[in-house]
């Protein structure tokens, strides 16, 4: 015979604010761990000081994660699925990346988490593995797509990267100072050539 005695109500609540605590636990830990590694790379940071900033203990990490590289993996899931400077589609792609990526390399801009931590942890083997496959997932991924093709992705993708690294991280002069008009201008005809198909270089 079913036992058809309702819930205890009480009981439903405390299970219902168990999970909860487990997913803001979770998350805790997840954005822990995206701004340690962010700031030190896979290799400068460990499983105990995140745990420490995330105000839980390491075995609580591994209860969760498993393991620092799968807690690695799912902190670059998170800072890499969010398109920082790809902006606009089809033909306004080309201008409206160019100008996002003048402004986001800016002097004074904030600073692009993604790529400080692709930067910091792309020496460690494991990582540039982890961090190559988040990349295709998302922002090569949509711009294959875009483009059609993903040799031209990825030259997008580095001439992103590269401009970052020479204006923001070490401040050459002409790409520091230049005029972000002019920039801009530049950086849209480089990227016009790549979704061009029969723009210069095609077969």
């Amino acid at each position: 015979m079913t036992d058809s005695t309702p819930a205890d109500p009480t009981e439903q609540e405390g299970r219902g604010a168990r999970r909860r605590d487990a997913a803001v636990t979770r998350q805790a830990i997840l954005d822990a761990a995206v701004a340690a590694f962010t700031r030190h790379g896979y290799d400068g940071v460990g499983v105990r000081d995140i745990a420490r900033n995330a105000g839980v203990t390491a075995m609580l990490i591994n209860r969760y994660f498993g393991s620092k590289e799968r807690l690695f993996a799912e902190a670059v899931d998170v800072a890499f699925a969010p398109r920082t400077v790809i902006s606009g589609t089809g033909a306004d792609l080309p201008r409206a990346t160019a100008r996002a990526l003048v402004t986001r390399t800016a002097p004074d801009a904030e600073e692009l988490g993604p790529f400080l931590l692709l930067l910091r942890s792309a020496a460690n083997p494991s990582a540039a593995a982890i961090m190559r496959e988040a990349i295709a997932r998302h922002a090569g991924r949509h711009l294959t797509e875009e483009l059609s093709d993903g040799v031209s992705a990825e030259l997008m993708l580095a001439v992103q990267a590269g401009v970052w690294l020479m204006r923001s991280v070490l401040g050459t002069t002409a790409l520091a100072e230049g005029e972000p008009e002019e920039l801009a201008g530049r950086i849209e005809s480089l990227f016009q050539v790549l979704v061009t198909p029969d723009g210069p270089g095609s077969r």
